[in-house]
C-alpha cells in the first residue's frame, strides 16, 4: 500500500473538536511531529478535513 508523510505545523488549541479529533487520529503529537499514515480514503478525509494545520508529502 501506498503511504503519505504527514506533518503537524501547526497548534490544535482553539481548534473545532473535530479537526483535533482528525490530527489525533492519524497519529499526530505535537508540532513537528511526522507519521507515515496509509494513503487510504479513511485517511485522506481526516487529512482534508484538517488540512490547514498539516504538510503532505508523497
Amino acid at each position: 500500500m501506498a503511504t503519505v508523510k504527514v506533518t503537524l505545523i501547526k497548534s490544535t488549541a482553539g481548534r473545532l473538536p473535530n479537526h483535533i479529533l482528525c490530527v489525533k487520529g492519524l497519529g499526530l503529537r505535537r508540532i513537528g511531529h511526522t507519521v507515515e499514515v496509509q494513503d487510504t480514503p479513511e485517511n485522506r478525509g481526516m487529512i482534508n478535513k484538517a488540512y490547514y494545520m498539516l504538510r503532505v508529502e508523497g
